[in-house]
């Protein structure tokens, strides 16, 4: 049976992984229909823009980049990491959060940065938030997660990626990155956006 491709606009190996293990584990037989391709494998490698200043907008524009320059069904997200503490920044500068002190795309500078500014926050409430846009079968679809947690002043664990060793969700006491995917998967904003574009694709095959 010959599979839908879907590609992924990232080029982020381990968001990929994510989301693999997502459509596995929810549903077998539809990871036997779908084939999950990342930005890599299509041989993009442009830097596609995201000037939005939205979750979803970006989400967007690199969903249709994807879609007008290489004809694939595509869906993207954009995951940010907002701080009550800093007028829930970083958002949609997440991944760029240290660039102004020239380390862009950096997630070491980023969150050395994050726990500078933090210093003397009290109030070390968060949240992860991704928005994930399906563009598919000439529909647009948004789907979104949050997972609600806090900022420990030190970093701790080797899994994961971005935030992931500061990052502890409500009611864990270890943070993403000393969790197993699977673990994260479970609560994570990510997996919670994830599993409803699962859900979708689901029921579109019913």
């Amino acid at each position: 049976m010959n599979k839908k491709i879907i590609v992924f606009a990232t080029a982020n190996a381990h968001k990929v992984e994510e989301v693999r293990a997502l459509l596995s584990a929810a549903n077998p037989s539809l990871a036997e229909k779908y084939e999950i391709l990342s930005l890599t494998d299509i041989g993009c490698k442009e830097d596609i823009p995201e000037t939005s200043p939205s979750f979803e907008g970006n989400a967007l524009q690199k969903a249709e980049y994807v879609k007008v320059h290489y004809n694939y069904d595509c869906f993207a997200d954009d995951t940010g990491l907002e701080v009550r503490a800093l007028g829930m920044e970083p958002g949609v500068r997440s991944a760029r959060y240290a660039a102004d002190e020239g380390h862009d795309h950096d997630a070491r500078a980023n969150m050395e940065k994050l726990l500078r500014n933090m210093k003397k926050a009290t109030d070390r409430t968060a949240q992860f938030r991704t928005v994930i846009v399906l563009l598919m079968d000439s529909k647009k679809e948004v789907f979104e997660g949050v997972c609600k947690g806090s900022i420990i002043q030190t970093p701790s664990g080797k899994e994961g990626f971005g935030y992931d060793p500061v990052f502890v969700p409500d009611g864990e006491s270890r943070t993403f990155a000393e969790m197993s995917i699977g673990e994260k998967n479970s609560i994570s904003h990510r997996g919670k956006a994830v599993r409803q574009l699962v859900d979708y694709l689901i029921h579109k095959e019913d």
